[in-house]
């Protein structure tokens, strides 16, 4: 009961931070929808990326442009999601470098939900919008012969993937507990991560594909359901039936995320200011 209520209240927390946020950027509604649609363009332009190599060619890896729409538009929309939700957790270090990550500590709330609504960007709704056009477009053009299982697996790859995004949002910003300017290193694998997965896995060496399957689980937010879908087969010769865990992916990797988080929390040490 007392693990529900403190959810229940970080919920709470999070939701009067980010409307506080909100609430500042509709002040500006001219310059909202301006920044809005500069963010959908700008974020556009990796697929604009992927349109020109297949200006040049028929395939990439085997893929064909539909189907590597398909990946592209499931991993920009479920980051864009957890990017909308955990994207300013990146701040972490400068708050705890400036001290002013102190004051969080001492206020009646969960510390996670005061980081992860930090600066709540509603701007960032461009680049799910982006994501969700991109993956639109796909599902009426990809070569797939869809059946009810194929058509609920697709939201269930977009909720979990942005599950497993902001795990690895917040176990990134736990790791600048121990190294403060690791920013960059936290962008690496969330950033980074989204753009890997927007390449079929047919491009990519077998080591890296098994570092995103089976130690930082990537692979599930599209590739591996993905493949599913598409009837192709997955490089590393999977059982079909693990398409459909990416939702008990995502919640492993909550509770990791979780752990990792509070044994950040307990190592912390004020800066004294």
């Amino acid at each position: 009961m007392g693990e529900h209520n403190r959810l229940a209240e970080g919920l709470r927390a999070y939701r009067l931070i980010a409307g506080m946020w909100i609430r500042s950027a509709m002040t500006y509604r001219v310059s909202f929808v301006v920044t809005v649609f500069g963010n959908l363009l700008v974020t556009g332009l990796d697929f604009v990326t992927i349109l020109l190599m297949f200006s040049q060619v028929d395939s990439l890896g085997g893929w064909t442009l539909p189907e590597v729409a398909f990946l592209y538009g499931l991993s920009a929309t479920a980051f864009g999601i957890a990017d909308l939700v955990f994207g300013s957790m990146d701040v972490l270090g400068t708050r705890m470098r400036d001290g002013s990550f102190d004051t969080l500590l001492v206020r009646p709330v969960p510390v996670l939900a005061q980081v992860g609504a930090d600066h709540f960007a509603l701007r960032r709704l461009g680049r799910i919008s982006q994501g969700a056009l991109v993956l639109g477009w796909a599902l009426v053009s990809v070569d797939v012969v869809w059946t009810p299982v194929k058509v609920l697996l697709v939201p269930a790859m977009v909720v979990s993937g942005a599950v497993i995004f902001c795990a690895v949002f917040v176990a990134g910003a736990a790791f600048q507990f121990l190294a403060q300017d690791a920013a960059e290193v936290q962008n690496a694998f969330t950033y980074g991560g989204t753009t890997l997965l927007q390449y079929p896995p047919s491009v990519f060496g077998k080591d890296l594909v098994r570092g995103v399957t089976f130690v930082l689980p990537l692979a599930f937010v599209n590739w591996v359901p993905g493949t599913y879908v598409l009837g192709r087969p997955y490089p590393l010769g999977l059982p079909q039936w693990v398409a459909f865990a990416p939702p008990l992916v995502a919640v492993a990797c909550c509770v990791l995320a979780g752990m990792v988080w509070r044994a950040g929390l307990r190592s912390y040490r004020s800066t004294g200011s």
